[in-house]
Parts: structure tokens; C-alpha cells; sequence
């Protein structure tokens, strides 16, 4: 039994006549014929009496003219339902604050242009094991992974590019030496860092425990700009993607300070659950950004 058959046998219960509903659905009247006798071999009942050339419903036939109606109707919501959820799609994106501030506004542009009807969320990112735990989970659709790599085995992950990470301070009145650091220098100085968890401050915490080194103070921050402001005004260092400072540096607010300090590598990937299905508006997405990172 499907639906074309029960749209059949309902039109041949109003009209009475094989002929008739033959025209109205485009079928040879063979055709019709063997779907209400497919029908009735399947619900083991005769649904309609021939009495010559004419048919009239038996009783068993009123009784599935009811319930053939609802499942029409129940088929018809559920195609409404399917078709609002897609005109009403959402993407759940999940990044670093510096990617979404510094590098999304530039791919959402295009994508939204494209696709006005897609609602976008973002839900914070900052190691590959959160990515990994939401993609699996599917809260979330596409992830930008910035982190060492890791392997994901779940994961489908295609490299955007190697993070450049470097450390800033206020600018000095003598510019003798402006950017000499040595690393010693830390247990003087103020570290100003992004949230505990976040990957670039997580590797070098990592890389100055093994050197034995510890800052004289460590200040946390939930927002980068916040981090900026301060070092602006000589309230310590970071240690920062170059990216989010890059117009700082050119108008000389900060300066970029070189400790010769060597960190694993940061990448950017994005990725997405291995198995999930890749709706357009994803495919869209996806490639979008990574012909929008080529520029970065």
C-alpha cells in the first residue's frame, strides 16, 4: 500500500467510475484497476461492487474511505513540516572568538547573501575535544578547529591554514631594542591570557612549565578586545594570535616582542562528523570558507 494508490482509491470512491479517475490522474484505466486490486488483495476485502458497468462502495470500502483520508492529510502535514524546517534551516557553527570576530563576518557575507533563510548560531570552540564532543552530538553542524592536531578519527577535517601566534605589549618610548624578550623576563612581567582552556594559552602554559618559567602575575580575560585594551594601556603582555592584532601593530598601539620561543604548531581546520549528511546550504558553507581563508 502507498500513497498513490490510497489517492487513487479515494477519487474512485467520489466518482464512482475507474474512467473518470483514470482521466483525472493521467493512468490507463488498467492501471487503475490494478492498484484497487492490489489494494483490496493486500487488506483482503473487496472495496468496491461491479455491477455491470457501474461500482458503488461496499462497506468495508466507506470504512478505508475514512481512514485513506487521514493519511492523505497526515501526509500532506508532514510535507508542510518538512518544507518549513527547511525554509527555517539552522546552522550551528562552532569557533574561537577570534575566528568569529576576525575571519567569519567576511565568509557569513556571501553565505547569507545565498542563502537568506538559514538562521546561524555560534557556540564557542576552543580545543579539538569540545569540537569533536558537539560534532559528534550534532550540537553542532561545522566546527573551525584551532588547536594543535589531534587526531579525530569521527571527524572529517581539511586544513585552512597555520595560526601565527605571537607576543604584544605596549609600545616603549625608546625604541632600542624594542623587541628583545628573553624569556627569563616572564617572571617580571604581568601575562594578560584568554579564558583557561583555550588552545594557544593551554600550549604555552605547556612550553613554560617545561622551562621551568612562571610570570610574575597571570590575568584572565573572557574577551580579546578586552586583553588588547589593556596591554594598550601598560597593564602587562599576551600572547595572541597575530591576526586579532594586526592593526595595532601597523599603528604602532603595540608592538610584537620576540622571545624565541618554540611552540607546537596552532592549525586551523575545519571539520564536520564524518557521517553526517551534507545539506546544501552546508556544502555551501563549507566552501565559502575555505576559498575566503586562502586570502587570510
Amino acid at each position: 500500500m502507498d500513497i498513490k494508490q490510497l489517492q487513487t482509491f479515494l477519487t474512485a470512491s467520489e466518482t464512482l467510475s475507474f474512467t473518470q479517475t483514470a482521466q483525472l490522474h493521467d493512468y490507463a484505466q488498467s492501471t487503475i484497476t490494478a492498484q484497487i486490486k492490489s489494494l483490496e488483495e493486500e487488506l483482503g476485502v473487496v472495496l468496491f461492487e461491479r455491477l455491470g458497468k457501474r461500482i458503488t462502495l461496499t462497506l468495508e470500502g466507506k470504512r478505508l474511505q475514512q481512514y485513506a483520508q487521514k493519511m492523505l492529510d497526515l501526509d500532506m502535514e508532514m510535507k508542510k513540516a518538512m518544507l518549513n524546517e527547511q525554509e527555517q534551516a539552522v546552522l550551528k557553527i562552532g569557533a574561537q572568538e577570534s575566528q568569529c570576530v576576525y575571519r567569519l563576518p567576511s565568509i557569513l557575507q556571501p553565505f547569507q547573501k545565498s542563502h537568506p533563510q538559514v538562521k546561524i548560531i555560534f557556540k564557542p570552540v576552543h580545543t579539538t575535544e569540545i569540537a569533536k564532543d558537539l560534532l559528534q552530538s550534532g550540537n553542532l553542524d561545522v566546527a573551525f578547529i584551532t588547536d594543535i592536531y589531534r587526531e579525530t578519527p569521527m571527524l572529517h577535517r581539511e586544513r585552512l591554514l597555520q595560526e601565527q601566534l605571537i607576543f604584544v605589549s605596549a609600545p616603549t618610548d625608546d625604541n632600542e631594542g624594542e623587541n628583545v624578550f628573553s624569556l627569563q623576563e616572564l617572571s617580571k612581567e604581568t601575562m594578560l591570557l584568554t579564558e583557561s582552556g583555550c588552545s594557544y594559552r593551554n600550549q604555552l602554559e605547556i612550553e613554560l612549565q617545561q622551562e621551568g618559567l612562571h610570570p610574575y602575575q597571570m590575568i584572565e580575560f573572557a574577551s580579546i578586545e578586552a586583553i588588547k585594551q589593556c596591554v594598550m594601556a601598560g597593564l602587562g603582555i599576551s600572547f595572541l594570535p597575530k591576526m586579532v592584532v594586526e592593526k595595532e601593530l601597523e599603528n604602532g598601539s603595540l608592538k610584537e616582542l620576540d622571545p624565541s620561543l618554540s611552540l607546537v604548531p596552532i592549525f586551523t581546520d575545519i571539520a564536520w562528523h564524518k557521517d553526517k549528511h551534507i545539506q546544501p546550504y552546508l556544502s555551501d558553507f563549507i566552501k565559502i570558507s575555505q576559498e575566503r581563508y586562502k586570502t587570510f
